[in-house]
C-alpha cells in the first residue's frame, strides 16, 4: 500500500495519531498497536511547550490506545508520578471555575475553546508564579495546591486582577469564582482525598464570578500577612451539603477587585 499523502493524513481521526509534537499536535500517523504502545512508553520523556500541549497529547494518545484495545497501565502510572511530588501535610487548596460557562459556550461557539485555553494559561501562570502546583484541570475548572496559605492568596489575587484586565472575545464578561481552603488531606496515587477537598469544592460552587472566598482556616493563616490594601470581610457561617459542621467564610477585598455580590449559593446559619 503506497504511503498516505498530507491530504489523506489530515482526514484521519485523532485516534490514528499517537506521536505528538511539542505543541501537543499530531505529527506521525500510526495505524497499528505496536506503534501506539511505543508512543505511550515514550510519552513521559517528551518535552511540551506547556500543560495545555501535554493535555492535548495525552488525550490523543488515550484515544489511540482505546482504538487498538490497549489498556495503557504504564502510561497512566507515569502520569501519576508528578502527583507523588505534591506537598503533604497541611496544604492550601485553590479551586476556580468559570461562572456561566454554558452560556458563554452557546454564544461564542467555536471561539470558546481558545478563550478557555487563554484562561487556563492565565491560571497556570499565576499558580506557578506564586509557587503552587496544579493538581487537576477539567472543563472550565482548575485545582491547585500550595504549601503556604499566603502564596495561595497571592495567586488568587493575581488571577482576579488579570481576568479583569483582559479583553475577552465579543466584549464578554468572563468571571472566575475562586475558593481557598486549608486542611490536611491524604495524598494518594490518584491525588488528594479527604474532607478538605470536598470543602474547597463546596465553597467554590457557592461563590460568584469575580469573587474570592476563603475558609476560616485560610483566614487564620493569612491574617497577619495581608498585603497593603487587601482585607477580609466576614460572610458569616454557612452550611454545605455533606459537611457536618458549618464553615465560617470570608471575602477577599481590595480596591481593584469587584466587591458587591449576591449571598453565597448555600444555607447561612
Amino acid at each position: 500500500m503506497p504511503p498516505l499523502g498530507a491530504k489523506e493524513r489530515a482526514q484521519l481521526p485523532d485516534s490514528a495519531f499517537a506521536y505528538i509534537d511539542s505543541k501537543g499536535k499530531r505529527r506521525l500517523p500510526i495505524h497499528d498497536a505496536a506503534h501506539v504502545r511505543n508512543a505511550l512508553a515514550r510519552f513521559s520523556q517528551c518535552h511540551f511547550e506547556d500543560e495545555d500541549a501535554r493535555d492535548r497529547a495525552r488525550t490523543r494518545l488515550l484515544k489511540a490506545a482505546q482504538k487498538h484495545g490497549i489498556v495503557p497501565i504504564g502510561f497512566i502510572s507515569s502520569q501519576l508520578q508528578p502527583q507523588r511530588k505534591l506537598p503533604k501535610g497541611h496544604v492550601t487548596f485553590l479551586l476556580t471555575d468559570i461562572e456561566g460557562s454554558t452560556e458563554l459556550l452557546a454564544r461564542l461557539e467555536d471561539r470558546y475553546s481558545p478563550l478557555l485555553a487563554d484562561v487556563r494559561r492565565l491560571l497556570r501562570a499565576a499558580v506557578r508564579q506564586a509557587g503552587g502546583r496544579e493538581v487537576d484541570s477539567r472543563a472550565d475548572e482548575l485545582f491547585a495546591v500550595f504549601e503556604e496559605a499566603p502564596a495561595a492568596l497571592e495567586a488568587a489575587l493575581a488571577i482576579q486582577r488579570e481576568m479583569g484586565a483582559t479583553a475577552w472575545p465579543d466584549q464578554s464578561d468572563v468571571r472566575l469564582r475562586i475558593a481557598l481552603h486549608r486542611g490536611r488531606p491524604t495524598l494518594t496515587e490518584n491525588g488528594y482525598v479527604g474532607l478538605a477537598v470536598n470543602t474547597a469544592a463546596r465553597i467554590c460552587y457557592a461563590a460568584h464570578g469575580g469573587q474570592i472566598v476563603l475558609s476560616s482556616a485560610v483566614q487564620a493563616a493569612v491574617a497577619e500577612s495581608l498585603a497593603d490594601g487587601v482585607s477580609l470581610r466576614s460572610l458569616g457561617a454557612w452550611r454545605f451539603q455533606g459537611l457536618r459542621e458549618p464553615e465560617d467564610l470570608f471575602q477577599v477585598e481590595a480596591a481593584d477587585l469587584l466587591r458587591d455580590f449576591p449571598p453565597l449559593r448555600s444555607l447561612q446559619v
